[in-house]
C-alpha cells in the first residue's frame, strides 16, 4: 500500500523527468527542494511537502545537502487528497509519521498495525493545509524562454524588456502571455522567482543583507517587506528558524 524511498544527497541532484503509477509525497527533512511539473515550479521548504497524483510528470531539483523521505502510495488503494498537485504544510505529527514510515520501509495493509498507521498517515495528508508556494509556468514558447532565463539567473539585473528581447519576444507580447497563461503580471512573476531564490539562500544560512543584495533589492528593508508579504514571516525569522 505504501512504499518509501529515503535518500541523502551530499551534492546537488536533479531527478530525471518521470511519471509514476503510484501517488507520490515528496518531502525533504533537510535541504532545499523544488518540484517542477508541466504547469508550475513549486518551492518545498523543510516544513512542506508536495503531493503528486499518480501519472503526474515532474522533475525534482535537490540542493545539497538534502535528506529526502519520499512516500509512494498505491493509486488503487486510496484516492484522497484528490487528483491535483498540492503543496502541503507538514505539521510536527505528520513529519514524525513520514520519518517513521520511511524508517520502516513500507506499509502493508494486510498487517493490522501497519494498516492503522497508513490510515493515520492518509488522514493527516487529507487534512494538511495547502500553501501558495508555486510559480505557474507560461505556455507560450517565448514566455517559457524568458522564464528559463529568470529562473536560471535570479540575480540577473537586466530589465524585463532586455530579457524579453533575449527570449525573442517584445515586452508587450511577454506581458500579454504571462497574464493569459499564469494570471500573474510578468514583473510580479520575476519578483516571486527572486524571493524563492532568497528563500533558498536563507535556508543555506546566508545573512539577510547579503541575500537582499543577491536577489536585486537595493535595501534590506525593502527586501524584508517583500519577503514577509510572500511567505508570511520576515527573512530574519526564517533564518533563525533554520539556524536553530
Amino acid at each position: 500500500m505504501v512504499r518509501t524511498f529515503p535518500v541523502t544527497f551530499l551534492h546537488d541532484f536533479t531527478q530525471a523527468r518521470c511519471d509514476r503509477a503510484w501517488h507520490t509525497l515528496t518531502y525533504a527533512t533537510r535541504g532545499h527542494l523544488e518540484v517542477i511539473t508541466d504547469d508550475a515550479r513549486r518551492l518545498v521548504p523543510v516544513d512542506h511537502a508536495v503531493w503528486l497524483p499518480a501519472g503526474t510528470r515532474h522533475t525534482a531539483v535537490m540542493r545539497a545537502p538534502v535528506a529526502m523521505r519520499s512516500l509512494f502510495i498505491a493509486a488503487g488503494a486510496w484516492r484522497r487528497p484528490g487528483d491535483r498537485v498540492r503543496t502541503l504544510a507538514v505539521a510536527p505529527l505528520l513529519r514524525e509519521l513520514i520519518v517513521h514510515v520511511a524508517r520502516l520501509g513500507a506499509l502493508d495493509r494486510r498487517v493490522p498495525t501497519q494498516a492503522r498507521l497508513a490510515g493515520v498517515l492518509l488522514d493527516l495528508l487529507d487534512a494538511a493545509d495547502d500553501v501558495p508556494l508555486a510559480l505557474p509556468t507560461p505556455r507560450d514558447p517565448r514566455a517559457r524562454r524568458f522564464a528559463e532565463l529568470v529562473t536560471g539567473r535570479p540575480d540577473d539585473r537586466r530589465s524585463i524588456a532586455a530579457l524579453a528581447r533575449a527570449a525573442g519576444a517584445s515586452l508587450r507580447t511577454l506581458e500579454r502571455s504571462f497574464l493569459a497563461d499564469t494570471g500573474v503580471a510578468v514583473g510580479e512573476w520575476r519578483r516571486r522567482v527572486r524571493l524563492f531564490h532568497a528563500h533558498r539562500l536563507l535556508q543555506a544560512g546566508q545573512p539577510v543583507t547579503a541575500v537582499a543584495l543577491e536577489v536585486g533589492y537595493a535595501t534590506t528593508s525593502a527586501f524584508s517587506h517583500a519577503y514577509a508579504r510572500q511567505f508570511g514571516v520576515p527573512p530574519s525569522q526564517r533564518r533563525r528558524a533554520i539556524s536553530g
